[in-house]
């Protein structure tokens, strides 16, 4: 099992705290951020193979992973288009090293171990939703049929869930996503979501939702949703 983020957004809707760094390096309580709390979650559930795709200020990323001192093989894949590609291109770029089974996750998500260690547990392949939240305007939802998750976009409302780009994927569900993102890159189809080219093969696929209720689990998009998350970290520190 290799866990696999995505850190080569330019993060522009954070504004000036973006000036400087990723915006995975963006503090949500004291001296943790987004992405320590990520390793640290991947350490604890015995996930120590990392990827993690760079963008800008790579080198200060770098540095700052280094920082932590955390028990990890790490490898960093740069994409040298970050500024005019989506993820998807991220991936392509890494493609080398993602056999295996995939914990994929975006740079920008905050969410509650417990739920890395319950899709872990599962043997299968995962996405996590909630059925407790509003279906948000702009942001990921999921369609669900029988079960499985069959499309995945900021445009899909009928049978639909919020979602949340945390995934747990067998090798094979993976590969077959994989495939298909290595189609669209070398068509040209770069600027779109991963989940553009999941579509095209999700009934392929064997990936179902794991409603995670209201339980932790948010990308921070804006300052807004950092302060959102900041305060529902601060809760968990206090209980």
């Amino acid at each position: 099992m290799k866990a696999l983020i995505l850190n080569s957004g330019l993060g522009k809707r954070m504004g000036s705290l973006t000036q400087h760094h990723p915006k995975c390096m963006t503090e949500i309580f004291e001296e943790e951020t987004i992405l320590s709390r990520q390793l640290k979650s991947l350490v604890s559930c015995g996930i120590d193979e990392i990827i993690i795709t760079t963008g800008y200020y790579d080198e200060v990323l770098k540095d700052y992973v280094a920082s932590l001192k955390l028990p990890l093989k790490l490898r960093y894949v740069h994409s040298d288009k970050y500024a005019t590609t989506n993820y998807i291109y991220s991936i392509y770029m890494a493609q080398a090293y993602l056999h295996d089974d995939i914990v994929l996750m975006h740079g920008d998500l905050v969410y509650e171990v417990e739920i890395l260690k319950e899709m872990l547990s599962s043997n299968q392949s995962l996405m996590t939703v909630s059925s407790t939240l509003p279906l948000p305007e702009k942001d990921f939802k999921a369609v669900i049929e029988n079960n499985k998750i069959v499309k995945v976009g900021i445009d899909c409302f009928e049978n639909a869930l919020a979602a949340q780009p945390l995934y747990k994927l067998n090798q094979k569900d993976w590969e077959v996503w994989l495939k298909e993102i290595i189609v669209f890159c070398e068509n040209d189809k770069t600027s779109v979501y991963a989940e553009n080219a999941l579509n095209e093969v999700s009934r392929l696929m064997d990936l179902e939702g794991m409603d995670v209720l209201y339980r932790l689990c948010g990308e921070i998009d804006n300052p807004i949703d950092l302060e959102i998350i900041k305060n529902r970290v601060k809760e968990e520190h206090h209980d």
